[in-house]
């Protein structure tokens, strides 16, 4: 369970990192059912996004730090539920995106779970 747990954190952190990558290089309007969040708080996510990608792998190399990687996970996870509560407000029919944010979610939930109840560092 450890190692899934790591692979699961790993994969998450590369996650978030792209996501920031992107959202540095991308504007909220590129999708469209999330225009309703301001610019300046589409960067500030990014920001965050790259702190939670570090507080999911720091554990790794500081163990006093392993409360960092369930505390990272539920930041991300509140994160997912954001986006998907704004797209479904913003009424759009093509709800894909919303499922995707939604499996993130539960897979950060998941990692959340096992880091704080089944597996802690």
């Amino acid at each position: 369970m450890n190692i899934l747990l790591w692979v699961l954190q790993v994969i998450l952190a590369l996650h978030t990192v792209m996501g920031a990558v992107w959202k540095f290089s991308n504007s909220e309007q590129a999708v469209p059912s999330l225009k309703a969040i301001p610019h300046g708080a589409w960067i500030a996510l990014g920001v965050f996004e790259l702190f939670f990608s570090v507080g999911l792998v720091i554990p790794a190399l500081h163990k006093p730090l392993a409360i960092l990687a369930p505390i990272a996970a539920v930041c991300i996870a509140a994160e997912m539920l954001l986006f998907s509560g704004v797209h479904l407000c913003s009424g759009d029919a093509n709800h894909g995106q919303a499922v995707y944010w939604l499996a993130v979610a539960a897979m950060c939930a998941f990692l959340a779970y096992g880091r704080l109840a089944l597996v802690p560092l």
